[in-house]
This record gives structure tokens, C-alpha cells and sequence, in this order.
């Protein structure tokens, strides 16, 4: 029998005192927002708590992380982590369509790229590519031909100090069709608006691979670099005991995002002093790291000349112009590391993914601890609406037409969770 980690919760990161007891709102539940602008209703969910609730039932949502609409909004994909599995579902009629299974024997290796010598394993060295894997985050690359998934770990990997790997999902066919290796417990994807890069941030190790993906080809992509930030962590725990990797990983790297014009790759820390790792992109040099906004940064997003942060404890969005942080690493290259021109709006503890809609108009936070969505309105950058989630939710997306949004509760210490939930927004 496999061993499970329970790794989901750092203690200084990703976890805090629960504010509410287990919820599950049921369908129909609607809110409208404190100005009237909009309301938003759960119109339904997919859940794995209940087998009471035979309509809603779906036995595959198991621990699921994240969940990524396709650009052309016909489908979405929901990573179960504990399951090993991505589960793809029909948008509108929510029909599942496809159960894709991340398990691997020595008859893929056609699927496997050319290693890359940038990772090394050190503690597991026989029947490497046999394992299955438990996806995290996701990112579309080729407007929406393929689907990138990080897995946290191989599953014989106890406490996650080797190599991990990434998969590439066809979306035309939903199937795996490229596996790559990472360095250890990656988390967080992201690809470049230009298409011509991928970075997958490894919490394990304080380091970020960069891939090259210019071509259209899968087989034609490979890795350019892999980034330090600060220092590289040297791993060597326990083959045979349980390790709590989220706690004492270094920085643990999360949020990712290129700028708009693909000059920098912007990285947040989680762990240590917090601020924001900044990557030159033109020779995938570290340039330093910028302070002055809260610590515990989870998420980051580039919208409308506006950089957005969430701060996962504290509960707080914080956002600046993207022409001052532009400024900042000017700055940092003179070796002045501070930026404090940080608007602040409280939401609720726990803040982890946060969206925005299509038109700029709103900012949407899945606020873990509390056991919310909650909605800032970006013109007076203050709350205007919350609703009730299935606790607790981490992962969190917004349709293209900005009427849908879409969440995974991924639960926490045996509560909640196993759910997803399905929001419409009318304005």
C-alpha cells in the first residue's frame, strides 16, 4: 500500500486557527453585493462527502486543488490531488467527460523528454518513471492546446527531496501525451503571455525551472534553466518516516507571474522574509528580491497595469501599479529592495487563489480559513460581497464571459472539502 503525506497546510503558510466549522452551502445559496451591482448564486457543485446526495455525487473529486476553465469555455479541468487524477467536465451541463489517470510505468517512456541534467535524483535510484502523481496547479499554454500539471510528488517518494514531474494534457484529446521532469515539489505554473516559456516554482528546494516552449511541437521543448532564489536547499530527510514538507521548505516559492512584456518572472515567497523574487528573463538571472508588502504572499496576478497579491494568514489583497513595481526592480539592480506603495483591502483569513474578471471590474479571493469567496470591487478597492464555500476552499477560476466562477475545496485536518463548487455571477 501507497503512504500518503498530509502536506497540504504549512504551518506558517498555508494554515491557521479555522474561523468557521465545516460548510456546505447548499445549491441556490445567493448573495447580492452591498452596492447592488451584482449577485452571485451556487447553481451547483461536485462533491465526495456525501453519497446521500446522489445528484451531486462524484467519487473521482477527491482532495482536488485546482481547477482551470479552458480559454474557449467549453470545458474545465479539476486536479484531484489525492486522487491522481484530473477530471475534465463539460461547462453548462457539468457532464464529466474524461477521468485522466497520472500513473506511469516503464511502457510510457515514449512520453518522457530527454533529461535535462539540471535534476538530480539522490535518494531513489531504481524504476524512477514508475509512479503516479499528485497533481497541484495547472496552466494552458498554445491558447488552450495543452494543459500543464506539476505533480507535488512520485509516489514513492516519501517526503518529497527528488526530481517530481510535470505532464502536458492535449485538450483536444485529453490525454497525456509529454511528461518532464521538475525539481521537488513543485507547485505553481505559469506561462509566459507570449508563449514562448513555462516556470514551474519548486517549493521543495527554493528554485524555479524555466522552459523553453516556443514551438508547437511538444517534442521540440526543453528546459533553458533552473533558477536559485537566494540559496538552494540541500534535502535529505527520512526514507521510511513521515516529514511535514510545507514546514521548514526554505521560501517556499508559490505565486508565479510574467510580466506583460515577458521582460521578468515574478515569484512570491511564502516562507522567510516574504516579498517577491524577481527573475531577468533576458539571461534567467536572479535579479533579488523586492519587500514591502505583507508576508505570506500566496498567489499573484497581472491585470490591467495592476500587479494583485494575496496574503494567505493575514487575509488581506493587496495590489500596486505595474509601472511602479517596473520602477522597483530598477531600483533592486541598485540594490534598494523596497517597495511600500501597497493599497490594502481585507477579506477573510486565509486568502489563497484570487481572479479577476474579465473587465477588470472585480477581484475574487477563496478565502480558505473562512470559508468564503469574497468579492473587491478594483474602482473603490473595497469588499463588496461574500458567500459561503464548501470549506475550504484553495483553488479558484473565472469564466471569460465573467458570469461563472469556479472553486476547489480541498479540505484540511480531516474537514471539509472533496468538493467543487459552481458560482454564477449576474450584474
Amino acid at each position: 500500500m501507497l503512504l500518503f503525506v498530509i502536506v497540504f497546510f504549512p504551518a506558517f503558510s498555508e494554515a491557521s486557527a479555522v474561523v468557521d466549522t465545516t460548510l456546505h452551502p447548499s445549491v441556490g445559496t445567493t448573495v447580492l453585493s452591498s452596492d447592488k451591482s451584482l449577485s452571485i448564486t451556487l447553481i451547483g457543485k461536485k462533491q465526495n462527502y456525501s453519497a446521500l446526495e446522489t445528484s451531486t455525487r462524484d467519487v473521482d473529486v477527491r482532495s482536488p486543488k485546482s481547477i482551470n476553465i479552458h480559454p474557449d469555455g467549453t470545458k474545465y479541468y479539476v486536479n484531484s490531488l489525492e486522487g491522481g487524477k484530473t477530471v475534465v467536465y463539460e461547462a453548462g451541463t457539468d457532464v464529466k467527460l474524461k477521468v485522466i489517470k497520472h500513473a506511469f510505468t516503464e511502457a510510457d517512456s515514449l512520453l518522457w523528454s530527454e533529461p535535462s541534467g539540471l535534476f538530480e535524483f539522490t535518494h531513489y535510484m531504481k524504476n524512477l518513471n514508475t509512479f503516479w502523481g499528485k497533481p497541484v496547479e495547472s496552466a494552458f499554454s498554445h491558447n488552450g492546446r495543452y494543459l500543464w500539471v506539476p505533480y507535488y510528488r512520485r509516489s514513492y517518494d516519501l517526503n518529497a527531496q527528488d526530481p517530481s514531474a510535470v505532464a502536458v494534457i492535449d485538450t483536444q484529446t485529453d490525454s497525456i501525451v509529454r511528461l518532464m521532469e521538475t525539481g521537488p515539489l513543485p507547485k505553481m505554473i505559469a506561462v509566459s503571455d507570449d508563449n514562448c516559456y513555462v516556470a514551474i516554482t519548486h517549493w521543495g528546494n527554493n528554485t524555479v525551472g524555466i522552459i523553453d516552449i516556443f514551438s508547437d511541437s511538444p517534442e521540440e521543448w526543453y528546459y533553458v534553466d533552473c533558477v536559485t532564489i537566494q540559496h538552494k536547499l540541500t534535502l535529505n530527510y527520512s526514507l521510511t518516516s513521515v516529514v511535514n514538507r510545507d514546514i521548514g521548505s526554505g521560501l517556499c516559492l508559490r505565486g508565479t507571474a510574467f510580466t506583460p512584456d515577458g521582460r521578468y518572472l515574478l515569484v512570491g515567497c511564502m516562507g522567510g522574509k516574504g516579498g517577491i523574487a524577481v527573475i531577468d528573463m533576458s539571461d534567467f538571472s536572479y535579479l533579488g528580491t523586492i519587500y514591502g508588502m505583507m508576508t505570506n504572499l500566496r498567489h499573484i496576478v497581472i491585470k490591467d497595469e495592476f500587479i494583485y497579491l494575496s496574503i494567505n494568514n493575514k487575509g488581506y489583497i493587496q495590489r500596486t501599479p505595474l509601472k511602479l513595481f517596473y520602477d522597483a526592480i530598477e531600483r533592486l539592480r541598485k540594490g534598494d529592495n523596497e517597495l511600500k506603495d501597497w493599497e490594502s483591502c481585507k477579506v477573510a483569513a486565509g486568502a489563497r487563489t484570487i481572479g479577476i474578471t474579465p473587465d477588470g471590474r472585480y477581484v475574487v479571493a477563496a478565502c480558505n480559513f473562512g470559508s468564503r469567496l469574497v468579492v473587491v470591487d478594483t474602482q473603490s478597492f473595497q469588499e463588496v460581497a461574500r458567500i459561503k464555500a464548501d470549506s475550504f476552499p484553495v483553488g479558484l477560476d473565472i469564466s471569460n464571459d465573467g458570469h461563472y466562477i469556479y472553486t476547489t475545496s480541498q479540505g484540511r485536518e480531516g474537514k471539509g472539502g472533496n468538493c467543487v463548487d459552481i458560482y454564477r455571477i449576474d450584474y
